[in-house]
């Protein structure tokens, strides 16, 4: 079957969509990743209207840096997917976090999904000027794994993190050609 897919901003049409994705991962008790799927969204326009702020870098909480939200729309009508780029990095996030999460709900996952919003991210990436992008994920996490290496990733170094209970990886992702941006 094939899947026209579009990643955009989001967008007020795609609340029931957007709220049914958000119920799948917490009916399966899995972690809301990226972490805008934690936000509130009773109010939906207030919701986008925070996402807006937060990619403008207006009203961030401590520690917080300027970040986009993406919606992965399948044929016009169901987000199945979502990607969140900070448009720079902490120490903190060069440790655990990085540049891009993402997640795709979990009932259209093993349709390289994952593997085509990471890439749109990335080109979102390279529009607002970054020459490379840093990802980490769970070693175990081997859908995660291999989507971040189907899109160029390069293991840098991988840790045991005690406040995760699990061995954290970091990969780069050149944007440009260059690997010196980190």
């Amino acid at each position: 079957m094939t899947h026209q897919l579009r990643l955009e901003t989001p967008r007020a049409d795609r609340r029931d969509s957007y709220r049914a994705l958000v119920r799948e991962f917490a009916e399966r008790g899995e972690p809301l990743v990226p972490f805008v799927l934690a936000f509130p969204n009773e109010d939906f326009d207030a919701f986008l209207s925070q996402l807006s702020a937060c990619s403008k870098g207006k009203n961030l909480p401590a520690g917080f840096v300027p970040h986009s939200t993406f919606f992965l729309v399948r044929n016009d009508t169901e987000v199945v997917g979502i990607s969140n780029l900070r448009h720079q990095l902490t120490e903190k996030l060069r440790h655990e976090g990085g540049n891009i999460g993402y997640g795709v709900r979990p009932s259209a996952r093993g349709s390289g999904f994952a593997t085509f919003l990471l890439r749109c991210t990335l080109d979102r990436a390279r529009e607002i000027g970054l020459s490379e992008a840093l990802l980490t994920c769970g070693k175990n996490n081997i859908a995660s794994v291999r989507t971040i290496l189907r899109n160029g990733g390069e293991l840098l170094s991988e840790e045991y993190l005690e406040s995760r209970g699990d061995v954290v990886q970091r990969y780069r992702i050149s944007l440009n050609g260059t690997g010196d941006a980190l």
